[in-house]
């Protein structure tokens, strides 16, 4: 491999000379040595081609390097097929085109960047819902085409639908020489006519693959295609005479070993009318599969299954409301029954449920027709993959035998034989997958990090082979062999089909360059493991970053004992890729604006792995500028610490970097301008009028460059001291008693006693120094709701001290919040400013790991969570508060993390308020990052995601609701003329005149 070293320049040379950007950056590197495997193998370089003669480009310097190539999609392999030494070339930046549908072909011509839920959205709207693309695997939203086709994937509705190469009509593909080439059904052609190479590439090709097939009839016939699921090695079999030489459908799942793909003609399916979930509880995964070929005889689309592990870890990471709707049990299938009648498929749902009763094996089954429900059941099986990777009762499991697949009706003794397995090797399966199919995702408690540990995972790994095999089945039924399965081919395939698959790939690529280690001559699966390596030393937090699993404070598995937290935190991301969705969710707005790998979630996490290992590319620790650079446009949102399957809170990992980068060094401008903000307020609360005649000013600009900000932002008006308390105090008077509740609570704190008042209602210092008319409104609310409300302003969350990565200080403030508000009761702690609420709920007890601090966050909720409970216990707004029909609603990131995605929208139907525009992302200034001057373009990009496109497509006399006071300046940055109102200004029974 000498090549890949020496060659670097030279090839990096080339692409230059040819106008192709390629990086080298130890930080894009760190990004590229991963997919969502257990592998880790650094490229020496990455780009991003736009166009085929890139890519022909790019094949002929490695060529003449000797450089390895990687053709990569969304990165999403479990199997290792998508990292490997040499060029990484990414397809999903530039080269995403849908080209055209032609709809009465039933083909879609696409680029190989393409997201696969993006060309199903796109051809059903561009078909009126008539037809779709119809692979769905649960990583749709990130997975590319061309990805999909180069491992076969499946998917969830892959009972009915089959695999993606069943929907492959045409390849348009670059061979190592250079050739630019079609695979279709019937042979090769020359993509180009008048390309007479190419042609010439073609015709030698055709004869070659002809001759090999010929001389394998018969093991191409037998040991090939025996199950609907054999994705292990190539598929050889379509090169036979009976399957009409069908070159196209032979490289569906040759991962990047034969040819890069460039383009591809896909099959279009019609779109059902009517679908229905039907969802079964079983005691076990094993009872759940002895039903299955009962079940197969209904013809459903889907049949999928998952296993309680999954659904607890969904519950402790997003709300008990996270899962809706399933039956007792604890292992449960979905089924998906389809139909262009739904009484029809009403009917058939309800005739399956009485045949599986009568069976005797279903605990409990229900058809789920309300849609929130059917789609927050999916959501738990699609994030099965990263739920499953850190559980709530702590514990981590790995990939690596999560792949295997069995015709059906072997599928329950398969399983239990495999449980036996894992508990002969005291291992723990957690099983979820396409049980219709019989092929199975089983994520394993294997302990990578250990000589020991990685010595079970080889030996189970080869004796789970032999298993499968002696079921009839197939080491990969989907995601392919990659570095995980490869070495294990002879298990499953004869001497002479293994060298039939070496014939094969040395027919497409004599010079041998294509993703080396897979497949052929392969990497022992116990090389380049991720976890190995990692040197065993203390990184200091001032977070406690300790697992908090659901069994107790602290529940990791034995092998994470001595493991030091930081390392286990930034470790956490194990690539699955939901960062890079395009829909769903609110993470990663910095990716979804710049479509950058390095500011997805999963790039910056890896590039945090890379400094844990020490390694050569990102080798400074704390003091490393490749972090520093990768985490800038993290906008600390905290979406993905509720978003990401495996709980990664970047933000949380930003302010602990930041504190160690900065410290002994001068930090940005806005550190002090916006991180100090609560020390600024103090003064200008004195002089409000002044400082708010200056900043309207000429120099108003001056002084918010010279703070770092951004002068393209209008700054808000500061509030005089004070009128926060007036706008309470007289609230109340008129309302209740919150005014005197609030004199009570202050002069108790004085006196050392318990305080009155029902809840306490913390005014924080965004509320009292911008928007004191807030605070009024939330205590006549509560007066309202007949609360009466002690009110707690001395106290602050330390949130822009956070953000900011000032921690010492921002811990010190905390502390003191936590003294003051532990008052010996369980009052809720109702906070206005979501922010802040978040903060003292997630930030608090991590800041300050105290048993004060922890019981003064449980009792922490939002504005709206709390007008949620009330409304849910009985209580609505007077009459005489004139609600609206309908609102815009932006709901607060840190909110959406901390408090629950749905809290805003749960509490606004409550109210009875159920036409919701809900602008659901981030609003994109996130605290301080949209106000500096180096961020502010990002941030209006980051807009355009959901709250723009929400503010520009409803009426102008449509409310906008934002109690983020972050998320109300940029409703008012975009459109001046709809001030955003919180909640409780909605709500507020008797506004004070102006």
């Amino acid at each position: 491999m000498a090549s890949q070293v020496t060659g670097t320049p030279v090839l990096v040379g080339r692409l230059m000379e040819a106008g192709i950007p390629v990086e080298t950056s130890p930080r894009r590197l760190a990004e590229y040595s991963y997919d969502a495997s257990n592998y880790r193998v650094p490229p020496v370089a990455v780009m991003y081609p736009r166009g085929v003669s890139d890519v022909v480009a790019a094949m002929d310097a490695c060529r003449e390097t000797g450089t390895p190539v990687v053709p990569r999609g969304g990165g999403t392999s479990m199997a290792g097929n998508a990292v490997g030494p040499g060029l990484v070339i990414d397809f999903s930046r530039h080269m995403a085109s849908i080209l055209a549908i032609d709809e009465q072909a039933g083909i879609a011509d696409v680029e190989p960047g393409v997201v696969l839920s993006v060309l199903s959205r796109t051809v059903e709207k561009f078909t009126d819902q008539r037809l779709t693309f119809a692979p769905d695997p649960s990583s749709k939203n990130r997975a590319t085409v061309g990805g999909s086709v180069g491992n076969d994937a499946c998917g969830n509705h892959s009972v009915r639908y089959g695999r993606t190469s069943d929907h492959l009509a045409e390849l348009d593909i670059v061979t190592s020489d250079g050739a630019r080439l079609t695979a279709t059904a019937t042979g090769l052609r020359a993509t180009d006519p008048e390309d007479r190479a190419s042609a010439e590439r073609a015709e030698s090709l055709n004869a070659g693959l002809k001759d090999l097939a010929h001389g394998h009839l018969a093991e191409f016939r037998t040991e090939l295609g025996r199950i609907q699921r054999q994705v292990s090695g190539y598929h050889l079999a379509n090169l036979l005479p009976e399957k009409g030489f069908d070159v196209a459908r032979a490289l569906a799942g040759s991962e990047g070993t034969c040819a890069v793909i460039v383009g591809a003609r896909m099959k279009l399916v019609p779109k059902p009318a009517s679908s229905l979930l039907v969802c079964l509880g079983y005691r076990d995964v094993v009872e759940a599969a002895r039903d299955i070929e009962e079940i197969l005889r209904f013809s459903p689309a889907a049949v999928e299954g998952i296993d309680e592990a999954i659904v607890e870890t969904m519950r402790f990471r997003r709300g008990e409301d996270s899962v809706q709707g399933l039956p007792e049990g604890k292992a449960w299938l979905y089924v998906d029954l389809d139909g262009d009648d739904p009484a029809v498929v009403a009917a058939e749902a309800d005739r399956l449920l009485a045949t599986l009763r009568n069976n005797g094996r279903l605990v409990e089954g229900r058809a789920v027709p309300n849609p929130v429900e059917r789609a927050s059941l999916w959501r738990v099986r699609e994030d099965g993959a990263g739920l499953s990777a850190r559980l709530a009762g702590g514990g981590e499991s790995w990939p690596g035998w999560e792949d295997s697949a069995v015709a059906p009706k072997n599928l329950p003794d398969y399983l239990s034989d495999l449980k036996d397995l894992l508990a002969r090797y005291k291992l723990t399966g957690i099983m979820y997958g396409h049980f219709g199919a019989g092929c199975m995702h089983i994520r394993i408690t294997y302990d990578l990090r250990t000589e020991a540990g990685r010595t079970v995972f080889e030996s189970f790994s080869r004796a789970a082979a032999e298993l499968v095999v002696r079921h009839g089945g197939s080491l990969s039924g989907e995601h392919g062999d990659g570095r995980a399965r490869s070495a294990l081919l002879p298990i499953m395939y004869s001497p002479t089909m293994l060298a039939a698959f070496r014939s094969y790939r040395r027919l497409w690529d004599p010079a041998g360059i294509l993703n080396p280690g897979s497949l052929t001559d392969p990497d022992p699966i116990g090389a380049h493991l991720a976890l190995d390596g990692v040197p065993q030393r203390e990184w200091r937090t001032a977070f406690d970053l300790r697992p908090h699993g659901g069994t107790g404070k602290n529940a990791p598995s034995s092998h994470q004992d001595m493991l030091d937290p930081w390392v286990h935190a930034v470790q956490g991301c194990i690539g699955v890729g939901r960062c890079r969705a395009d829909a769903g969710g609110v993470m990663c707005p910095s990716y979804r604006a710049t479509g950058d790998e390095k500011d997805s979630t999963r790039g910056r996490a890896r590039v945090l792995q890379e400094m844990v290992r020490g390694a050569r590319t990102v080798e400074e620790g704390w003091k490393s500028e490749e972090v520093r650079e990768s985490l800038d446009l993290c906008l600390a949102c905290k979406a993905c610490s509720s978003d990401c399957p495996t709980g990664v809170d970047m933000a949380t990992y930003k302010a602990e970097f930041f504190s160690h980068y900065y410290s002994g060094r001068l930090r940005p401008l806005s550190h002090y301008s916006l991180g100090w903000l609560p020390r600024w307020l103090k003064v200008t609360g004195r002089m409000a009028p002044v400082v708010n005649a200056v900043l309207a000013s000429p120099l108003g600009k001056a002084i918010a460059a010279l703070g770092g900000l951004t002068t393209q932002r209008s700054l808000p008006r500061f509030a005089a001291a004070g009128d926060w308390r007036k706008q309470v105090e007289a609230g109340a008077g008129r309302r209740g008693r919150t005014g005197a509740a609030g004199k009570a609570e202050l002069a108790g704190k004085r006196e050392g006693r318990r305080s009155d008042g029902d809840v306490v209602l913390f005014v924080d210092t965004f509320t009292k120094g911008f928007r004191p008319e807030v605070a009024g409104a939330a205590a006549r609310v509560l007066a309202e709701a007949g609360q009466g409300a002690s009110c707690s302003a001395d106290a602050c969350c330390g949130l822009t001290w956070i953000s900011t990565g000032q921690l010492d200080t921002a811990a010190k403030l905390l502390g003191k919040a936590a003294e003051l508000l532990d008052d010996g009761t369980g009052r809720p702690i109702v906070v206005i400013e979501p922010s802040c609420a978040a903060a003292l709920r997630k930030d608090l007890p991590e800041l300050v790991p105290t048993e004060q601090a922890r019981r003064v966050a449980a009792r922490v909720r939002s504005f709206a969570a709390h007008i949620g409970e009330l409304a849910s216990a009985g209580w609505q707004p007077s009459p005489a508060v004139p609600l609206p029909s309908g609102v815009v609603l932006q709901t607060h990131c840190h909110e959406y993390s901390v408090f629950g995605g749905n809290v805003q929208r749960a509490a606004l139907a409550k109210l009875g308020i159920t036409e919701v525009t809900d602008a659901s992302g981030c609003c994109g200034v996130a605290g301080n990052f949209g106000f500096e001057r180096q961020h502010y373009e990002l941030s209006m990009k980051v807009a355009e995601n959901a709250l723009a496109p929400a503010l520009r497509n409803t009426d102008g006399g449509t409310p906008v609701l934002a109690d983020g006071f972050s998320c109300a300046m940029q409703v008012r940055q975009l459109d001046a003329a709809r001030p955003a109102l919180h909640l409780a200004q909605l709500l507020d029974p008797a506004p004070l005149p102006d």
